[in-house]
């Protein structure tokens, strides 16, 4: 019988080490920085941030610097990367396991969901926060109750983003006005998703959230040095923002199945 090669495919390997498997439940739900991590994870940050490092190296992990304070990063877990990665490890046990393994992400059956209320908040409530709530609403089939408002709401929203979701996802949001988070006070939400670096310090005054969550999303609608702003930015937000919905979904709670007796 031939000598079987004791080394783990390489994303085994990297989840396996105590830390890093840490990071990567802690990065699953929201996107953190470091000195978060440290607290979360409990180990000394130059040991924090070396294991990050591996896992950008492997691209599992990214990072982006925050919008408001470029000192700072957000990391954001690759969830598509990770399933692609489980699952092509699987081959080093059997070959057949990649053919028999799930998709990425099961797509769930939005008539089972709970009815919970979700609210996305980002600054100017012109663009990304519409542009989630918009494909929230969506994915979910209308049985969530979703809202999105901003800190310093725009007097309009923008027009790529409206023009993004029409022409990308059939949505028609064009009659929608930005909402203040002011007009939430005393509202209560079992989810709250900031999409914007700067409004996250402000949502904890936005009810008790069962949940509350990071998607650190770059401004498609920021000044580029005076250059017109660039459709092709809105659509990759939309398309971020998208994945991020749809990983979101998988983790709403359903509705109990219910077995007949026999």
């Amino acid at each position: 019988m031939s000598r079987t090669d004791p080394l783990a495919p390489p994303f085994l390997r990297l989840a396996a080490h105590p830390v890093r498997w840490g990071l990567l439940t802690a990065l699953a739900r929201s996107d953190l920085r470091v000195r978060e991590l440290v607290a979360l994870i409990r180990e000394p940050q130059n040991l924090v941030s070396y294991h990050l490092r591996l896992l950008r190296e492997a691209g599992l992990v990214t990072a982006r610097r925050s919008n408001a304070d470029a000192r700072d990063s957000y990391y954001h877990l690759e969830l598509d990367v990770c399933a692609d990665a489980f699952r092509s490890s699987g081959s080093a046990i059997h070959p057949a396991l990649p053919a028999s393994a799930a998709p990425a992400l099961q797509p769930r059956d939005p008539a089972q969901l709970l009815r919970c209320q979700v609210l996305f908040a980002c600054t100017g409530n012109s663009a990304r926060s519409p542009i989630a709530e918009a494909l929230l609403r969506k994915r979910s089939e209308g049985r969530l109750d979703v809202l999105s408002a901003g800190s310093h709401p725009k007097e309009r929203l923008h027009p790529l983003a409206v023009r993004t979701l029409r022409e990308q996802y059939g949505i028609d949001i064009a009659g929608q006005q930005p909402r203040h988070l002011d007009t939430l006070t005393g509202c209560r939400f079992d989810y709250v998703i900031t999409l914007c670096d700067k409004v996250r310090e402000v949502c904890p005054e936005v009810g008790e959230p069962m949940s509350q969550m990071h998607w650190s999303v770059p401004d498609p609608a920021a000044a580029d040095g005076g250059r017109p702003l660039d459709y092709q930015k809105f659509v990759s937000a939309a398309a971020e923002i998208d994945t991020r919905v749809r990983h979101l979904l998988a983790t709403l709670p359903m509705k109990e199945a219910h077995h007949d007796r026999t």
